[in-house]
């Protein structure tokens, strides 16, 4: 993991930028402010982008959480109850997923991991449940 990912809370977007090789701009600039709230999805993205920039295209941002994802600035998760989602933090770690409102949260990895089939190789686990607000509800 290279030092832009391991301290994306601490590091300013320029920063996270150029540490990643990659070029400044407006535009990575807002994906990246958008990303900074948390669990997002193209589209929420895209459009809390354009409230920033003004115009750009859907498949600007396909490409930029692409490259992203690719130079290790942003995490990919598609989780089983809605769309992909990306997010900054790069640390280890897993997911909880609401099943009745949708709400994604961050949680420690541990070493101890449930039993995976033989030959398996594990990134992730995932908890699926409800969340404290939803489950007084239920």
């Amino acid at each position: 993991m290279s030092s832009a990912t391991e301290s994306a809370t601490a590091t300013s977007p320029v920063e996270l930028l150029r540490e990643a090789g990659l070029r400044v701009t407006s535009q990575r600039l807002a994906v990246l402010a958008a990303l900074a709230e948390g669990h997002v999805d193209v589209e929420t993205l895209t459009a809390r982008a354009r409230e920033r920039l003004g115009t750009l295209s859907s498949q600007a941002v396909y490409e930029m959480l692409q490259r992203f994802v690719e130079v290790e600035l942003v995490r990919r998760f598609h989780p089983p109850t809605g769309p992909i989602v990306f997010e900054l933090d790069m640390d280890a770690h897993d997911h909880a997923v609401c099943t009745a409102c949708g709400r994604i949260e961050n949680v420690p990895a541990t070493s101890r991991r449930p039993p995976t089939p033989p030959g398996w190789s594990v990134r992730e686990t995932v908890h699926i449940g409800t969340c404290p607000a939803c489950h007084l509800h239920v």
